[in-house]
Formats: structure tokens, sequence, C-alpha cells
């Protein structure tokens, strides 16, 4: 194995060191050179890498700045293009404003005339309504007046036809009634108080009439009976028929007339004059305002018969026949029973169209009170027309009222600030 001497630089003194440990050495001085060589061009490539980072920073900061410039530039370019176009439009804007100022004006004058016009034909029409309100009321006052006057004297008619007198008993009725007309219609009757009470009963008044020769000619028993005059059980008309026949036969009486007022609500008795000759002889039953009426009848027809019965004397006494006349006095008597059930018809039916006439005017006044309750509701309607509620339901009137009054309040108006929904 081969040798060599090596020589320490550092001391100087010479060793020997064989293949091996020479191959060793010298491969640790390669790699220290290579080493140094690598750090020398690694330090190199740094200071070459730091001298371009430099130069690549110093161009990246120029660009920069010319890149800067140029956006500066382009902002200053459209700053002063947004300028222009925030002038034009706030030119826009303020010639929308005044177009819409003109518009707003314009609208409102509109409106205002309108609202003047509409305030002017509603108190005109207020005026109008007012004066034929007026004119209404005063002719509704004066039909009503009219009306319940002719009511009035309608119902007085009917009580006076149908009722006794306020304050008055039956029995005081039917003698006033008599006596009102006794001087002109029954000069020589005589319409009196039954007093005589020898047979243990007696009725109310007894009627007899005389001719002029001292003849009677005509005898009536009366009854009267109302409602207040029994006791608190109901009677019927049917009770009293009975003593009725039985007072007229012991006075010595032709006929016997039942006045009364029970049954009020029966037909039978209201109709008129109802004639009860099938169960007691010459009996009536008749309401009071049949009292004179029935009195007349029987009256005229006693006074034919006693006419009759004279002529018929006078015949006799002649020696006459008298067979046809006797014909002729049944034809009369016949005929006479058709006129008095005629003329009692006529009279119920004028008494039934009274009361129909009360029943229509008081549907007439009932008609004319509506008919002022619905114009006072009319007159309040129209009271309580305002502007506000004109524009009800109206968006574009309501938003243009509103901005109007928020410019400009009208006089004597005060301004509502509220938002409204």
């Amino acid at each position: 194995m081969s040798t060599h001497e090596i020589v320490c630089p550092n001391c100087k003194t010479a060793f020997t060191i064989d293949e091996a440990g020479y191959a060793d050495l010298l491969l640790q001085v390669r790699n220290q050179e290579f080493e140094s060589e690598i750090h020398r061009r690694l330090e190199e490539a740094a200071a070459k890498t730091k001298v371009e980072l430099e130069l690549v920073k110093e161009k990246a900061v120029t660009e920069s700045k010319l890149e800067l410039e140029k956006l500066k530039a382009q902002i200053a370019k459209s700053e002063a293009e947004a300028k222009g176009k925030a002038a034009d439009l706030q030119a826009q804007l303020d010639r929308a404003a005044t177009e819409k100022k003109l518009a707003v004006v314009e609208a409102l004058a509109a409106v205002e005339k309108e609202r003047d016009k509409a305030v002017t034909d509603l108190k005109l029409k207020e005026a109008e309504q007012k004066i034929v309100e007026s004119s209404l009321k005063e002719s509704h006052q004066l039909e009503k007046r009219n009306l319940e006057a002719e009511i009035a004297r309608l119902a007085d008619f009917r009580a006076k036809q149908s009722t006794k007198m306020v304050g008055e008993t039956l029995e005081q009725h039917c003698e006033i009634e008599f006596n009102r007309i006794r001087a002109t219609a029954f000069p020589n009757a005589h319409f009196e108080k039954d007093n005589d009470a020898k047979s243990g009963s007696k009725g109310d008044y007894i009627y007899r009439e005389f001719s002029d020769t001292g003849a009677e000619i005509l005898t009536i028993m009366f009854e009267m009976k109302n409602e207040s005059d029994t006791t608190a059980t109901k009677k019927k008309n049917e009770d009293f028929l009975k003593e009725l026949d039985k007072d007229r036969n012991e006075k010595g009486c032709e006929f016997a007339v039942l006045v009364s007022l029970l049954e009020a609500d029966n037909d039978l008795y209201n109709d008129g004059i109802v004639n009860v000759s099938h169960k007691y002889p010459k009996m009536y039953v008749i309401r009071p305002q049949f009292f004179i009426p029935l009195i007349s009848l029987m009256r005229q027809f006693a006074l034919n018969a006693l006419e009759a019965k004279n002529q018929v004397a006078i015949m006799k006494a002649e020696t006459v026949d008298v067979t046809n006349f006797e014909a002729k006095l049944n034809e009369f008597r016949a005929g006479f029973g058709r006129n008095y059930d005629l003329a009692a018809r006529q009279y119920e039916e004028a008494i039934e169209r009274i009361d129909k006439s009360i029943k229509e005017l008081e549907k007439v006044k009932e008609a004319l009170r509506k008919s002022e309750d619905n114009l006072r509701l009319a007159n309040n309607k129209a009271q309580d027309i305002t502007v506000k509620k004109l524009t009800s339901g109206n968006p574009t009137m309501k938003a243009k009222f509103d901005e109007a009054r928020a410019n400009a309040p009208i006089e004597g108006e005060v301004v509502d600030h509220q938002d409204e929904d």
C-alpha cells in the first residue's frame, strides 16, 4: 500500500497517511471547497437576486405610480363626467319639481274651483231644501191640522151615533135625545119613566102618543141596559126579553124595545134594528143610535094605520065594501116593511163608510208623519256632508287635498299633519 506525506500548514509538521486516509482527506478538502464555492455562488445569486428584486421593485413602483396617475386621471375624468351628469340630473329634477309645483298649483286651483263650486251648489241646495222643507212643513202642518180636525169631527160624529154621551147614563142619553126633538117631531107624545111597580116589576120608560082627537096611536115599553148597570157576570140581551114582555103586557103597551149596549162584539145587534118577534110579539132590540129612528118608523106606521082605521070606519059607516081596501092596506104594510128594512140597511152602510173614512184618514196621518221623519233624516244627511266625505274613496283627490293643505292651508280649515292609512 502506498503512503503519502502530508505537511501541516499550521505547525509545519510532516506526517504520512495511507492511501485510504489520503483519499478521505482529499474528499474532505474537496467538500470544503465545494461548500465554499456553493456558499459563494449562493451569496452571488442572493446579491444578484437582491439587485434584481430592487430593480423589479423600482420598476413595479414606477409602473404603479404610472397606473395610479392614469387611475387618478380616469377618476378625475369620471368625477368631472359625474358632476356634469349630476348637474344635468339636478337641472332635470329642478325642472320636474317646477313642473310638479305648477301641476299641483293648477290641480289645486281646479280642485279649489270645484270645491268652491260644490260649496256654492251645496249652499244653494241647502237653501232650496230649507225653502222646500219649510213649505212642506207648513203644508204638512196645515194638512195635519185639517186631518186631525176631520178625524175629530168624524170620531165625534161616530161616538154620538154609536155610544152614549160622556157623563151620561144610557137612560139619560135616550131621554136627552128624545127631549131635544120632542117639540118638533113628537108634539103629542109622552116619554116618561115607568114608576108603577105594583106588579113587582117595571120597565124603564113608556112612550105614549095621542092623536089630535085624543086617541092613543102608539105605545112602547122601553128597557135600557148598559154593561155597567149589571153585575160582574156578563149578561146577554136575551136574559131581559122575558121580563120586558111581561112589563109591556102589564102596562098595556103595544110594542116593546130593549135599548142595549150589552154584547158589544155581537154583529147581530151591531148591524141594525133586530126584530125578535119570533120569540116575543112586537119586540125589538136596538143600539142607542137607533133609538130615535125606531120611534120615528113606528110612529109613521101608527099614523098610517090610524088613517087607515079612520078610512075603514068611514067606509063602514057609508056601507062601503072594504075588501079591496083591506088588500091595499096589507100591501101597504108589506111595502112599509120593505122600506123599513132598506132604510135600516142604508143607515148601517153610512155608518160603515164613516168608519172606513176614519181608518183611511188615520193611514194618511201616519203616512204624513213618516214623510216628516224622512224629511228630517234627509236634512240631517245634507247637513253632514263635508269635503272630506266627498273625497272618501278617491285616493287621487284625497292626495291632492292633503298636499294642497300641507303647502298652503285653506283659510279657516285646520291642517291635519298626521299620516293616514
